[in-house]
């Protein structure tokens, strides 16, 4: 028997599903066809190579054997080492003496393209990403019909081999950015990548700061977008979500399926998801500052009125506003790992009877659950998790601040807020831009909407060449 096989049959000695067929050409060759059949298809592996290969058996031999595959994507072997990879990737491997050839005959044990299931939109594409790299890929490229349009692929993960594609536009991204992510995602050395947010973990750390700093999404419209304002964007097999590098503050408040909508009725979204984010971050710890130290802020009525809610109630305001947040973040919790189908109304049901509950054993007053309620209505602004993380953790801290120092604790969780925002970087790119360093041309794609026929340049923070997207007006 021949070596590659008997080697390939120690290594995949506990693997049922490694199927291996003899063709005997003449006496004295014989072609070996091998291949899985959980990944391979029986119907391709048939189509493409048996049924050609028993008919011309006395045709065969090594110099001609690849004319004889029919396979769309047939590639020569010539390291053994690689036939592992190539087998457990849905490849039929057919060798004969010391030719070793891969015929491409993967199993459709893929899903198909779906609507978008997270970021919804009423306007735009309704299409997304599925969990298979060749798919992901054609749903970007089918939107970008550019030669200029460069992938870069690399093998991560010693047992896993998953295909990690860095794509982005030759003539338009900055080329350092593109060596840098490069290297970044060649060193990576893990037994495994599951999830496109390993990727992004390991390539520009996690533990130094609470905001995200790549954007995982499931749209190739958004994508697309990306690619032609110059980012980058990481196409990871087996995972529904591709990340868009470098993403900023300002991403995730304001993303682009904006662009869907009129100019001058956006804007005012637009402000509102600034004010909803800023309000849910201070809203508790404005209530304890004002109910604790800063009564003169508020009118007398108003604070009577608020003084007589809270009599009877056992615990301080801030205790009793921590209390309140931390049920609604179990209830949030909870919603989250609930099935769909009857998780919301669940979580529903949980905060209306607490909230109630809560009120009439004078746990809680009214005001502090109308306080807690805004707070997390505004945060639901945000469909991404790690932004709502981030909220939390600033949340606590501006609490814990107001808890001690009133108004003035506020001012100084502001300040917090700010030095520590704008010492974060994204790749190497401010990640409070384009509001701090000052970005016009980025800051009217994201935080205010110009008229489209106004969007002529691609911003300087992505990008120093190929600056016009389109003609100005002269």
């Amino acid at each position: 028997m021949n070596k590659i096989v008997e080697r390939i049959k120690k290594e995949f000695n506990k693997t049922p599903d490694l199927i291996i067929k003899e063709i005997n050409i003449n006496l004295f060759n014989t072609v070996y066809i091998l291949y899985l059949e959980t990944v391979s298809g029986s119907n391709k592996v048939n189509d493409y190579i048996l049924k050609n290969l028993i008919a011309s058996k006395n045709k065969i031999n090594k110099h001609n054997l690849k004319s004889f595959l029919a396979g769309p994507n047939t590639k020569e072997i010539k390291n053994a080492d690689e036939i592992e990879y190539f087998i457990t990737s849905g490849f039929t491997i057919i060798i004969l003496n010391s030719v070793i050839y891969g015929v491409e005959t993967r199993a459709d044990i893929n899903r198909s393209v779906a609507n978008t299931d997270v970021e919804t939109s009423i306007n735009g594409p309704k299409d997304s990403f599925t969990e298979n790299y060749q798919i992901n890929l054609g749903l970007i490229k089918r939107r970008l019909k550019s030669h200029n349009l460069k992938i870069e692929n690399r093998v991560v993960g010693r047992k896993t081999s998953t295909q990690v594609g860095l794509l982005y536009f030759e003539d338009i991204v900055d080329t350092d950015m593109v060596q840098d992510v490069i290297k970044k995602i060649e060193s990576i050395d893990i037994d495994g990548i599951i999830d496109s947010s390993s990727v992004g973990f390991l390539i520009d750390g996690e533990a130094n700061h609470v905001f995200p700093t790549f954007l995982q999404t499931e749209r190739p419209d958004m994508v697309a977008t990306a690619l032609l304002e110059g980012k980058m964007a990481i196409v990871i097999d087996t995972t529904p979500y591709v990340l868009i590098i470098p993403a900023f503050f300002i991403d995730f408040i304001n993303p682009n399926i904006d662009n869907y909508s009129k100019s001058k009725n956006i804007n005012f979204i637009k402000i509102l998801r600034l004010f909803s984010y800023f309000l849910s971050m201070i809203a508790p710890a404005l209530y304890i500052s004002i109910m604790n130290y800063n009564q003169e802020t508020i009118p007398t009525n108003l604070l009577v009125d608020f003084a007589i809610q809270r009599n009877g109630v056992p615990f301080p305001t801030i205790v009793e506003t921590l209390i309140m947040l931390g049920v609604c973040e179990i209830l949030r919790e909870s919603d989250l790992r609930f099935p769909s189908n009857y998780g919301s109304a669940i979580s529903i049901l949980g905060a209306i009877v607490l909230g109630e509950a809560s009120v009439s054993a004078g746990i809680a007053s009214p005001i502090t659950i109308i306080v807690i309620a805004i707070t997390f209505i505004s945060s639901l602004t945000f469909s991404n998790v790690e932004i709502n993380n981030s909220l939390r953790f600033f949340r606590f801290i501006f609490i814990l601040l107001a808890g001690f120092f009133g108004l003035y604790g506020i001012t100084l969780g502001i300040i917090f807020f700010l030095v520590y925002t704008t010492n974060i970087t994204s790749f190497n790119k401010p990640y409070f831009a384009p509001l701090a360093p000052f970005n016009k041309t980025y800051f009217n794609n994201t935080v205010y909407k110009t008229p489209l026929y106004k969007d002529t340049k691609r911003s300087t923070l992505f990008t120093h060449k190929n600056i016009h997207k389109q003609k100005e007006d002269s």
